[in-house]
This record gives structure tokens, C-alpha cells and sequence, in this order.
């Protein structure tokens, strides 16, 4: 069955030429005519790759003089044209806003000016950015990760389907509404994620210090509070055992895979335990280090990884130790301990790292601190999932919207 067999009978299936004005479909110049040695301090300004990807129309700042911009005025944009990345984030979607400079597109950038009396400009932005059209348009026949927009030959050819201007218009409101929705959480969680950083520098160094807590606090070595542990196992051939890593950047820790003792060819693993705390020798200068939480009990760590528990539960909190591991200092002190000439081939002494001190309050005050922490922490997981189930939601709406599954009415 057709395409346009499955659409209500009063919708279009148009091709983008023609929800186009004429001469509206314009990739960007060849490279020779926008050379850097072309570009002036002030001017017009030159439209880039990243103002589609990232849709900020100030980003960037190059531009050419009056001559320059004549001769190519056949790229110049206009409030309203779309711009579309051809290179970096292929097929990503910006359209200029009313306030924007004047100027033209590179040669990482195509330009669409659509016919008002045929598509709604935020219908089109809706559909053109929906993934299913994606497909349509991006070339993934090199395969690997190399992509390319299509031809312009069957970019122009790519059809839309169209339903009357007023339903387009509502589709787009609902649709945009969601994008509001979504952009408003997504704001939430990157306040929640400034407030958690400003937590952390100001608590983990006791330039701030919580109700009802004093006292100076104290340097140990870690050499004074935490105790390696090597926790070894009878190997069986026919075991299947649960190989756990950390991520890098404080990443926390991750399944692997799962092997029979006979698929291990160095059987060297070991046991780690819920409160263990794990240090990668080869990526810790990479933030490789994390707690092991409940989910991962039991499982196994290869012999690169370094297991330590506190010497005295009384003495440190591993939970603040984990907050405390994500610090721009932490980090400091695991690059001073580790040696080698090239940044990722480093290997860690961590005989040299349990010389290095760190602070600590009281025990009390490093359990107050951790639950303030992982308070804030909740609070960004809970945006997160809920700005994924906007995301969910939307893309359920545009599966039925956008395919004329489900009428809006239409006042």
C-alpha cells in the first residue's frame, strides 16, 4: 500500500521543491568562495554548521564585507529561511528568527525558504525534524559512522505529507508545546546540576558547613584511612561470572559481560563487594573510580582494578569518599600520582597517591553531607527520567499526528 493511500483524503503528499519558492532550496557555496582570508572583523555574517546544530543564531564569528555578500547573494538567509547542517550533526534543523543578522551560509549549510500558502513554517520544522523523515534524508550507504545528506537530485524529490494549513498549524502548536515542556525540564536539570556542583565545592571542602556542625577538620593520608582488599575465589571453568567496569569522568560502574570461567583466558578476577571502592590503574586519570553499590555486589574486577575499603568506619563515610572522588582536586592528586609520558598511556602509583592527604570532618558530618548530595543527585535522576518520558510522549504524538492517524478538531 502507497503512502499517500494510508493519508486522509483531504491531506497532500508534496515534494519539498514544491512547498518551496522558486530558487528556495540552495546549498551552500563552494568552499573557495568563503576562504578565511575572505573574512572581516565586522560586517555581514557568515552562518555556520553549528548555528543549525546547536540553533543559536549568534554562534560564530565570521564575516564578509558588502562586495563579498553581493556577489553571493544568492546564500543570503532571511527571518524565516531554514538552515540545514550538511556536515557534523547531517540534517539538523534552525530557522532564522525575526531578529537575526543578515548575512549568508557556508558551505556546511543548506538553505530552504518554504511557501507560506503551501506548509506552515513550524509544521515543516516539526516534520523535517521528526526521525522518521531523518532517515529519508541522510545517506547511510558508506556505512561505519559516515553519513552525508542525499542528493539535492532526491532531497528535492523527498515528499511531505501535507494536511490543510489550519490542521497544520495545530499540529504544530501541540507539537511545540511538547518541545516547551521538554526544554523547561531540560532547564530545570541543568539549574539542578549547577546547584549540585556548587553543593559539592562548597560542602566537600568545608568552605560551607551544614546547620548544627563546627570544628576544624582534619588531614589524614590516605594511607591512614583506607585498606586495599583482595578478595579471591575458588575458579570454576563452568561458572558464569558477572564482569563489572568503571566508566570514565565519574561515570560509576557498569556491567561488562558475563563469561564461563573456561572463556577467561588471564584468571585472574576478583570479588567486589557493596562499599568497595574502585580505582582503574589505567584510567583513573580519566575520573575511572566509583563506589560499588548494591547492584553490583558479588561481581567480578580484573586484577587492573585497585580495591580499597575504610580502615576505620568510624573515621570515613565511603559514601562522602565517593562524592569527595569527583572533585577537581581528586583529580589533581591521581595525575600527580601516576607516571608515563603520554596522558593515556599514565599509569597510577598508588603507592605514591596513599602518601597524598585529603580533609575529613566528623564521621556525623560526612553522613550529613552525603545525604544533601545524594538528595540533590535524586532530584536530577527524577527530572531526567520524567524529561525522557516528554521525549517518549512526543515522539508518540508525532507518529499519529504527523500521519494523519489522528485528527485534530479544528475550531
Amino acid at each position: 500500500m502507497s503512502i499517500k493511500s494510508k493519508l486522509p483524503s483531504d491531506w497532500s503528499l508534496t515534494q519539498l521543491e514544491d512547498m518551496c519558492n522558486p530558487k528556495g532550496l540552495v546549498r551552500g557555496p563552494f568552499g573557495g568562495a568563503l576562504k578565511k582570508e575572505f573574512f572581516v572583523e565586522q560586517g555581514y555574517k557568515v552562518y555556520e554548521q553549528k548555528n543549525a546544530i546547536y540553533r543559536d543564531e549568534d554562534l560564530g564569528d565570521y564575516f564578509v564585507d558588502a562586495k563579498l555578500f553581493s556577489s553571493l547573494k544568492r546564500f543570503a538567509v532571511k527571518p524565516r529561511d531554514f538552515i540545514v547542517s550538511c556536515s557534523g550533526t547531517i540534517g539538523r534543523i534552525f530557522q532564522i528568527p525575526d531578529n537575526a543578522k543578515e548575512g549568508i551560509i557556508n558551505q556546511a549549510l543548506l538553505k530552504i525558504t518554504t511557501d507560506g500558502s503551501i506548509v506552515d513554517g513550524n509544521y515543516f520544522f516539526q516534520y523535517f525534524d521528526w526521525d522518521k523523515f531523518q532517515s529519508k534524508i541522510i545517506d547511510n550507504t558508506q556505512g561505519g559512522a559516515m553519513q552525508n545528506l542525499v542528493g539535492m537530485d532526491i532531497f528535492r524529490k523527498t515528499e511531505i505529507p501535507l494536511p490543510p494549513l489550519p490542521e497544520q498549524r495545530a499540529i504544530a502548536q501541540v507539537l511545540s508545546t511538547a518541545d516547551a515542556a521538554i526544554h523547561t525540564t531540560e532547564k530545570l536539570i541543568t539549574q539542578k546540576e549547577l546547584r549540585k556542583k556548587w553543593l559539592m565545592q562548597q560542602l566537600l571542602t568545608g568552605k560551607k558547613r551544614l546547620k548544627g556542625f563546627g570544628g576544624e577538620w582534619k588531614e589524614h593520608s590516605y594511607e591512614k584511612i583506607l585498606k586495599v582488599v583482595k578478595r579471591n575465589f575458588d575458579w570454576n571453568e563452568n561458572e558464569l561470572y558477572k564482569l563489572i567496569s568503571v566508566r570514565r569522568r565519574s561515570g560509576g560502574i557498569f556491567y561488562r559481560e558475563a563469561l564461563f570461567g573456561h572463556q577467561i583466558l588471564v584468571k585472574n578476577l576478583r570479588t567486589a563487594n557493596e562499599g568497595d571502592f574502585l580505582f582503574s590503574k589505567m584510567q583513573i586519570l580519566h575520573g575511572a573510580s566509583a563506589l560499588v553499590t548494591k547492584e553490583f555486589d558479588g561481581a567480578k574486577i580484573s586484577g587492573s582494578y585497585i580495591s580499597v575499603v575504610p580502615k576505620d568506619n568510624n573515621m570515613l563515610n565511603m559514601e562522602f569518599f565517593q562524592w569527595y572522588s569527583q572533585t577537581p582536586y581528586f583529580y589533581h592528586q591521581t595525575y600527580i600520582s601516576s607516571y608515563g609520558v603520554h596522558i593515556e598511556k599514565m599509569t597510577f602509583d598508588f603507592d605514591t597517591f596513599l602518601q597524598l592527604e585529603m580533609k575529613l570532618p566528623s564521621i556525623e558530618e560526612q553522613t550529613a553531607i552525603s545525604q544533601v548530595l545524594q538528595v540533590a543527585d535524586k532530584e536530577i535522576s527524577l527530572l531526567k527520567v520524567k524529561a525522557d518520558k516528554l521525549r517518549e510522549l512526543k515522539k508518540g504524538m508525532m507518529q499519529v499526528l504527523l500521519t494523519g492517524k489522528v485528527r485534530l478538531k479544528i475550531n
